[in-house]
């Protein structure tokens, strides 16, 4: 035999657990907002879970409609959490809506008119907005890939409201699926519902590792001072671009670059002023970059850019325009302004390079090394077949 007593004190164990695995988690992470979000909806849930058993112990109104609403602004504060993962607009007018509406229907419905039917559904209605309203977010979100925990938390609320509807079909056929009416059945669906929050909150926790895993490998590939991708994200972008052009025969094109007398700037101004100037060449030339190139630091004053699907003509055109901003930035410098000047080589891919972009990047460091001895602050590009030098003629031989 079920105790529904049992199972509240259950609900509540479990919640003020979760609440503080929540509470752990926003303080280890401060910037993951949801975490937040998710903490306020465990312990309201064991606040209300709370409220409603002291209904079964206490002859009082007042205990059903304090719990309901906890455990209603639960379902919001969920739901909520699930839009801020998402980087969505939290919706406090509907959430705020839904409570005051649920909780004005529970009211009418057990103060001025007592009707247990009507009651649940309002209650029931609580509780079902807000998360039908999150549920698109798990099953088809904005990045377009649904993780493990996603989707274990869009089929568990899937679940919760096939039960909603399942008790609102039953009560509207004439079934009273209250604690009052049902007996035994209250306490398989209480029962129900706790499994299926419980294994809600264990989605959200899976989102939650997948978020900060998937952080964290995005950090690896990241330069910390620049914010740019590192030579290894770099190796990868170039291995990944080599295999694509080597079956579509799509070129693409590689540009090298060097901050001309970087060393003097270290030696002279400090390093702080050189990482300043690392930073702020960064910024120039990203303006300068289409959607889909790649700016990568691949160590000191070097960075690279991949230009996908680009020929060696459109290279040499990218290269020329950060070029050019930079030698713009240069000459509006005043007083202790320290004027950036680069060289670029800009290489293309071809079928003799294949697979290997450590060739890609030789070309590319050639043509650097070219444009260096024209007098830098310019780009060159590679040519793989440079033209020969014509043989001197020897002057004709005079014969006795």
């Amino acid at each position: 035999m079920l105790s529904v007593p049992t199972l509240w004190t259950v609900f509540i164990i479990n919640f003020l657990a979760l609440g503080l695995i929540w509470a752990y988690v926003a303080r280890s992470y401060p910037k993951f907002a949801a975490a937040r979000f998710w903490m306020a909806s465990a312990f309201v849930g064991a606040g209300g879970a709370m409220t409603a058993l002291i209904r079964l112990l206490v002859d009082s109104p007042v205990p059903t409609a304090a719990g309901a609403v906890g455990i209603i602004t639960a379902c919001c504060l969920a739901a909520m959490g699930i839009q801020r993962f998402y980087d969505q607009p939290v919706s406090w007018r509907l959430m705020v809506a839904t409570t005051a509406s649920s909780f004005a229907g529970i009211v009418a419905f057990l103060f001025v008119s007592d009707h247990m039917l009507l009651r649940m559904a309002s209650y029931t209605l609580g509780q079902a907005v807000p998360l039908v309203v999150a549920l698109p977010l798990l099953l088809s979100p904005p990045e377009g890939r649904v993780s493990p925990g996603a989707r274990l938390s869009g089929t568990v609320i899937l679940a919760i409201i096939a039960m909603f509807v399942l008790r609102t079909a039953g009560n509207l056929f004439g079934y009273d699926f209250s604690a009052r009416g049902a007996g035994q059945v209250h306490g398989f669906l209480v029962l129900g519902l706790l499994f299926l929050s419980m294994t809600l909150n264990f989605g959200f926790l899976l989102m939650a590792m997948d978020r900060l895993r998937n952080e964290v490998a995005d950090l690896a590939l990241l330069d910390d001072l620049t914010g740019v991708a590192n030579r290894r994200h770099l190796l990868q972008r170039l291995s990944e671009e080599c295999a694509r052009s080597e079956r579509s025969g799509e070129p693409f094109s590689l540009l090298v670059i060097d901050l001309d007398g970087f060393k003097t700037i270290n030696d002279t101004h400090g390093h702080a002023a050189g990482d300043a100037c690392l930073q702020h060449f960064t910024l120039m030339a990203q303006t300068r970059l289409r959607p889909g190139d790649m700016l990568a630091r691949t160590g000191g004053d070097e960075f690279c850019v991949v230009l996908p699907s680009s020929s060696l003509r459109e290279g040499a055109l990218i290269a020329r325009r950060i070029v050019e901003v930079c030698r713009q930035d240069a000459a509006a410098c005043s007083g202790n302004d320290i004027p950036i000047a680069i060289s670029i080589g800009v290489a293309e891919w071809d079928r003799g390079i294949g697979q290997f972009p450590d060739k890609l990047i030789a070309h590319a460091d050639h043509a650097l090394y070219a444009a260096k001895k024209n007098g830098k602050n310019d780009f060159a590009v590679y040519d793989p077949a440079p033209p020969l030098s014509p043989e001197p003629i020897e002057p004709a031989r005079k014969f006795a």
